[in-house]
């Protein structure tokens, strides 16, 4: 798929907390896509170089736009101040590491142009695309979840738990983020499943990293998960 124009019609939200390792490499691979029209990043109170690092991007390119938590709150803490911030007509999620390919936003963004949904995941685990081998426990405890989540939402995604979440801009900045942390995943599903929203899933490229290369989420984080998915998705609907 090519583009039609030379629109760049997407914001990319960054949530960042201590990244010095790779959000300048992140930056760089978003900043060459030519759909992205913003790079909203949210420095979660990092203790690293990561502010300092894209300062310097923020200096010398319009597209990005720094905002800084005082004190370190989450994922989903980031990803609510990104969205109020986003200004184009799609908004992506992009983590600050290496794990997700920013050049493949075109295959996640294109369903959202053409108006075939409202909301399109970008799922590790349909067929045809290459990824690093997952930890068995880790892909047993991603399909799990997912799976709980599509029993409780009545939806039938693949990849609950993906970071390549895109949306209408209206269509997100509508939904109220309540959790700070990894919960924001199982929230959002809940909660575009209330509204009805048109949901899409394409396969994608994924190239995990490990606790000791600085993955952040932990065993705590899917006790939350579990939890998320029954109050948003069932006690809520109650």
């Amino acid at each position: 798929m090519k583009l039609q124009n030379n629109d760049s019609p997407l914001a990319v939200v960054v949530p960042a907390y201590n990244e010095e390792k790779t959000v300048k490499a992140v930056i760089e691979t978003v900043l060459k896509n030519p759909l992205v029209g913003e790079v909203i990043v949210v420095n979660d109170c990092s203790k690293d170089n990561t502010q300092k690092i894209v300062e310097v991007f923020a200096e010398n390119e319009p597209k990005i736009h720094l905002y800084n938590h005082e004190k370190n709150q989450g994922k989903g803490a980031a990803l609510r101040t990104g969205f109020k911030k986003a200004t184009l007509p799609y908004v992506i999620v992009q983590d600050a590491d290496m794990e997700y390919d920013p050049m493949e936003y075109e295959k996640v963004v294109r369903p959202l142009i053409e108006d075939q949904c409202d909301v399109c995941y970008g799922s590790r685990y349909l067929q045809n695309n290459p990824r690093r081998v997952l930890k068995f426990w880790h892909t047993m405890g991603n399909r799990f979840l997912t799976t709980m989540s599509n029993m409780v939402t009545d939806l039938h995604v693949t990849d609950m738990e993906t970071c390549y979440k895109a949306f209408k801009r209206e269509v997100i900045q509508g939904i109220k983020i309540e959790e700070n942390r990894f919960g924001f995943e199982p929230e959002v599903t809940a909660k575009i499943a209330r509204k009805n929203l048109r949901v899409y899933e394409v396969s994608i490229s994924y190239y995990p990293r490990t606790v000791d290369e600085g993955k952040h989420i932990g065993w705590k984080d899917g006790v939350r998960a579990i939890w998320c998915i029954f109050k948003y998705g069932f006690l809520r609907k109650h």
